[in-house]
């Protein structure tokens, strides 16, 4: 059994509990919290299951690391800190341990990762001998293997589309739905996430993953954003009143141009309320769905529904992406120390889950 850390119990680290404690090859060996409302807390309970797991969450981060775990999932946010983030998983790196993470958007595509991101970590694999893979929570594997997996049984491909397509009212991250991607604000806020450069910075990396696997060049990376305003004030049960005016639908495209084309397309069309820009592509239930599109012939289209937490669709879409990076962990821990990408990490079928309960 490989002794695993989970670092951080908000969205990705509830899921990431309870596919550690699922895992036949893991242990769940720690939890490490920052609210000093969930120290000593059991760890089942964090993660919303109905039985404990008989681990203590902690905010001894030094003691946890002290005890030489084989793995860290590292599910702590590094949209707003990504220096804290980076520090984090270098000091877990340092400690000897495997570190799976979402956090690090630029280690998405470590070969074109900026040398202030990559170098401090690869100089912690050479120090301590861990590893790094980094996977989105958008899902990754809904903007890399699934794609490429789906071009393989395709006969002519002119584009590649990979889309989230959301109703964010169930998203318990209220900052991050109001102030990081600006649902409910004057349309005149500009929202962090839609700054120019900043949706290719989050998603470029995935573009040039599957430029790569295509085998194709790219010219160059595109963006496009479109936002929309409530016609009408709106009440969700999660986060409250979304006023009339105020922005209610965002849409935006991160393209990979090839030979003066988009050729390979990440879009995200996120709703605070169906009744927002109806026009735009819509989810098949009105919650939410994954979808990956082959333009070419044939069409091909899968669109992909997970529920989890009471059917919450964004809580699915999240274990989906934690169940990714969780299921590395063994495959990881047998490959040499290394900074890795989804292109190096097979995605594997789920030996030994079959059945198999959390705990």
């Amino acid at each position: 059994m490989i002794p695993t850390i989970v670092w951080g119990t908000g969205n990705v680290g509830r899921a990431a509990i309870r596919a550690v404690a699922a895992h036949p090859a893991l242990e769940l060996a720690g939890v490490l919290v920052n609210n000093p409302e969930k120290v000593g807390r059991d760890a089942g309970l964090l993660a919303g299951l109905d039985e404990e797991l008989g681990v203590a969450a902690s905010d001894d981060i030094a003691a946890a690391l002290a005890a030489r775990p084989g793995a860290v999932v590292y599910a702590a946010s590094g949209e707003i800190r990504p220096d804290d983030a980076l520090a984090d998983i270098v000091r877990a790196i340092r400690a000897g341990a495997v570190v799976v993470s979402p956090a690090l958007y630029a280690l998405y595509d470590p070969r074109n990762a900026p040398a202030e991101m990559r170098d401090p970590v690869l100089a912690a694999i050479a120090e301590g001998g861990g590893s790094l893979f980094v996977s989105g929570v958008d899902p990754g594997w809904g903007n890399d293997v699934l794609p490429l997996l789906i071009s393989g049984v395709a006969g002519t491909i002119d584009v590649v589309r990979c889309q989230e397509i959301f109703d964010y009212c169930t998203y318990d991250q209220p900052d991050s739905v109001r102030y990081l991607v600006g649902m409910g604000q004057p349309m005149d806020y500009q929202p962090p996430m839609l700054l120019p450069s900043v949706p290719s910075m989050v998603w470029g990396g995935q573009i040039r993953l599957m430029a790569r696997a295509l085998g194709v060049e790219l010219d160059e990376i595109r963006e496009t954003v479109d936002r929309r305003a409530l016609d009408a004030t709106v009440q969700t049960v999660q986060m409250g009143e979304f006023a009339a005016g105020t922005q209610g639908a965002v849409r935006f495209e991160v393209q990979g141009i090839v030979e003066g084309e988009p050729r390979i397309v990440i879009e995200h069309v996120t709703r605070i309320h169906a009744s927002c820009a109806p026009d735009w592509p819509m989810p098949p239930d009105g919650d939410g769905a994954h979808r990956v599109i082959i333009e070419g012939r044939p069409r091909i289209a899968i669109s992909i529904e997970a529920d989890d937490e009471g059917g919450n669709r964004a809580a699915g879409g999240n274990a989906t992406a934690v169940g990714r990076l969780v299921n590395a962990i063994d495959w990881l821990v047998e490959a040499e120390p290394g900074l890795y990408d989804a292109l190096d990490v097979p995605l594997r079928a789920a030996d030994g889950k079959l059945g198999r309960k959390t705990a």
